[in-house]
Formats: structure tokens, sequence, C-alpha cells
């Protein structure tokens, strides 16, 4: 069995509980959160309010961080420094001048549970000449969404940070490795909810005719929905689908659900260290920082103004 720790059971690491649960050879022997929690969501695992003690005190091969930004970077590190293999749920920071290189990185992988989506590991491991992606998010997040540290830009950031970053991130792995050229954007904030805007929509030329395009929307009344579609140099469309990517190359109703993404993520991460080859799934931290110099130079080329949220 490998011993897991959660560090942070909020929303997001709550999910993250019931999918370690449902994890064959897993067992969670400890859970870091300062909140008070519901005893059956922890029953009979330990409890810490401070996940420094967690880690000296339960000794974890695994360590799933489920944190802020702003506080999961140092805590994925410092749980790296254990030994532990570390999965740290996006977008870890909101300024990528914050994720200089560590050498302990090597052991830290962000959650994007729907990179494991059926179909994209042949596609990352062999991707096709791709000369356009664009990403489209359309959802909706009303007031009590954007509640504590999800209010403020800079504990959040915006759509391209919370809620798009899954596309995003898998959009940038098929592009070829070409820096930016130019960007035009925009940036809608009506509803004033929060510091995030409602909608932000971008084209990003990379040079030698390849786009990236964004229109993500948290203020949609549609059927949520996350896709990334890909034009290749053939002139053939490839569309990864689903509430959030989850349908892969597949259809809807063959989709994996989210609990089962993120045990197959668990999985990989704990296979580097049983001299397997790594999932092409697998997002390295390191891989992180030319994802939120994207982010960022989205926001700059929008001239991001944010009002006081009402």
């Amino acid at each position: 069995m490998t011993r897991t720790l959660l560090i942070g059971a909020g929303q997001v690491g709550r999910k993250h509980l019931t999918a370690l649960a449902a994890t064959p050879h897993l067992a969670v022997v400890g859970i870091a959160e300062p909140a008070p929690l519901p005893a059956a969501l922890a029953a009979g695992v330990p409890v810490f309010t401070e996940y420094r003690r967690a880690l000296a005190a339960v000794r974890p091969e695994l360590v799933v961080v489920a944190t802020p930004p702003g506080t999961s970077l140092r805590i994925a590190r410092e749980a790296a420094a254990t030994g532990a293999r570390v999965l740290v749920e996006k977008p870890v920071v909101i300024d990528p001048e914050e994720l200089e290189p560590d050498v302990l990185d090597a052991r830290i992988a962000v959650a994007f549970q729907p990179h494991f989506a059926p179909g994209l590991a042949d596609l990352l491991t062999r991707p096709p000449a791709i000369t356009r992606a664009h990403v489209v998010l359309s959802c909706r997040r009303d007031a009590h969404y954007y509640r504590g540290w999800r209010a403020r830009w800079a504990s959040a950031g915006g759509i391209l940070h919370q809620q798009a970053t899954h596309g995003l991130a898998l959009a940038l792995r098929l592009l070829p490795e070409l820096a930016p050229c130019s960007c035009v954007a925009s940036v809608e904030h009506r509803r004033q909810f929060g510091e995030a805007e409602d909608r932000v929509q971008a084209s990003i030329g990379f040079g030698e005719g390849r786009e990236l395009v964004l229109d993500g929307r948290v203020d949609s009344d549609d059927p949520p929905r996350h896709e990334v579609r890909l034009t290749c140099a053939s002139g053939r469309v490839l569309s990864i689908a689903g509430r959030n990517l989850e349908a892969g190359l597949g259809e809807d109703i063959t989709a994996a659900t989210h609990t089962e993404l993120r045990s197959t993520l668990y999985r990989a991460l704990i296979d580097l260290d049983r001299s397997g080859p790594a999932h092409p799934g697998l997002f390295p931290l390191g891989e992180l920082r030319p994802v939120l110099e994207v982010i960022a130079g989205v926001y700059r080329a929008a001239g991001r103004r944010v009002r006081a949220a009402a």
C-alpha cells in the first residue's frame, strides 16, 4: 500500500479524498487541514492542523497538495524534500517569476487529470503537426464561488489560471515549442463577484503560421463545456471534448469520471519510483512556467483593469 497524505481538504481536496479512497493499493494515512472537518470525512484517518507535523508523523510516499496558490508551491517542495512523490493542484502560483527552477521539482507533478483522458497518451507521445489550437471554456460561476482566496486576483488569478488551465496547458504541450510573437486579447468584467473576469478572449501567434485561440467564460447558461480543438497541417481537425476534457478523443458517453482520471494520475506518479516509463499524461512542475508566461502575456495584452468587487 502506498502511504498517502492529503494537504488541504477544501472543495478540491475533498474531490481528491474521494478519488484516493477509490484507488487500489493506496491508503490515506493523514489529512492536513487547519479548518475543522466533518467526522465522516476523516473517519479513521489522523487529521493534523499543520502540514509539517503531518509530514513528520505519517512519513508519506505520496502527497497531494490541494491548497490555494501562494501556499501550494512552498508546501509541495517541502513535501518533495522528504522523498515523497508530490501532486500539486493548479495553478500553483499566479506570477511565473515565482516558479524559479528547483531541484525538488523533479518529484512534483501538476494535477492535470484530464490529460489522462482516452486517446491523449498516444496524442502526446506522437503529436501531429498542429497549426491551430482553439481552447473553449463555457460554464457558470456565481457569487458563492468567489469566497475567500478566490475573490482576489493576487490569490486566485483569473479564468485562465483557475478554469481554462487544463485545456490551455494541453494545447501548449501539443503546439511546437515556439515563443509567442503576437497577442490580441480582451477581458470582460461585468458581474463583479470578485476580481476575476467573466470572459477572456485571445489570439496568440507563435510564428510559422501557428496560432492559439482562447475563449473562456464563466457567466454562461449553456451546458458546461471545456474542449480543445486542434487543426492539423493536413487539414484534419481533432476535438478533445467533455465537461472538462474528460472525453478525450472519444465520445462523451464513454468518458471516464474525474475520480477515475485522478486515480490513473496517482498510479502514474507512484510508478515513477518503480523504474517504469513516465506516463505521457504526467505534467512536470517545470513545464508549468511557459503556461503561466502565456497567461501573463494574455492579460498584459488585454490591459486587464479590475474594478473593485461590488
